[in-house]
C-alpha cells in the first residue's frame, strides 16, 4: 500500500538522481577503474534505468567528468576563496592548504580518482587532458600563489616556483597512492598518520623556504 502521507515521493527521487548517479559512479570508478566500469553498472547501483543515466550524462566520459567536478574542482574553488581570506603567515597558510586538501579530498574515497588517472591516463588521453586542465593546472596555480605570497612578503626566499610546487604536491600524491595500494596491506605498526606526515612536511618546507641570513 502506498504511503498517502508522502506525496510526490517519485518526483523527489527524480530530483535526487543526478547526485545518486555521481555517488554510484564514484564508487565504481574507484573500485574498478574507468575502463572496467560499465554505464549499466552505475545505473543499477544507483537504482535507475540506463536511460535515466544517459538523460543526465550522455556518455561514460561525461559522467566521469561530472564526478571529477563534484569531488575535486568544487573543493579547489572553495580552497581558492579561503586562501584569499587567510590572514596568517605564508607558512601557516601553506600548512593549512595541505591539511585541508587531505581532509576534503585525500581522506575521502574520491582520492581514488587520482590513482585511476595515474594508471589509465595513457589509455584515455582525452580524460587525462581534461584532468590536467581542470584539476592539475588550477591546483598548481593555487600552490604557486601561496608560495609567491610568501616570497612577496619576504617570508620565503626566492626559489624556482615550478619545482617548489612539485615539492609541495608530490608527498601528498604519495599518501594517496599508499592509501590505495600498500596501506591496507601493512600492519598497524607501519601505518602512516597522514595529518602528522603532512604537518611535518609543511614545517620542513617552510624551514627550507625561510630566508637565510647573510654570512
Amino acid at each position: 500500500m502506498s504511503d498517502l502521507n508522502t506525496p510526490h515521493k517519485r518526483e523527489r527521487r527524480k530530483e535526487a538522481r543526478p547526485g545518486e548517479l555521481l555517488e554510484a559512479a564514484l564508487d565504481l570508478f574507484v573500485e574498478k577503474g574507468f575502463a572496467a566500469t560499465r554505464s549499466e553498472e552505475v545505473a543499477i547501483r544507483a537504482g535507475v534505468s540506463k536511460g535515466t543515466l544517459f538523460l543526465y550524462f550522455p556518455s561514460k566520459e561525461e559522467l566521469f567528468k561530472a564526478v571529477v567536478r563534484e569531488n575535486l574542482v568544487r573543493h579547489q574553488t572553495e580552497g581558492a576563496e579561503e586562501i584569499a581570506r587567510f590572514e596568517g603567515s605564508a607558512g601557516e597558510l601553506l600548512e593549512f592548504l595541505m591539511l585541508e586538501w587531505w581532509r576534503r579530498y585525500g581522506a575521502t574515497k574520491a582520492s581514488g580518482i587520482s590513482k585511476l588517472i595515474m594508471s589509465e591516463a595513457n589509455n584515455f588521453p582525452d580524460l587525462a587532458r581534461f584532468f590536467q586542465e581542470e584539476v592539475i593546472t588550477p591546483g598548481h596555480a593555487m600552490v604557486r600563489a601561496v608560495l609567491q605570497r610568501g616570497i612577496d612578503r619576504q617570508e620565503f626566499r626566492p626559489v624556482n616556483l615550478d619545482l617548489a610546487v612539485h615539492s609541495v604536491i608530490t608527498p601528498l600524491l604519495f599518501l594517496i597512492m599508499w592509501k590505495h595500494s600498500m596501506g591496507p596491506c601493512c600492519p598497524q605498526t607501519e601505518q602512516i598518520d597522514p595529518e602528522a606526515f603532512i604537518s611535518q612536511h609543511a614545517q620542513l618546507l617552510v624551514r627550507g623556504l625561510s630566508p637565510t641570513e647573510s654570512p
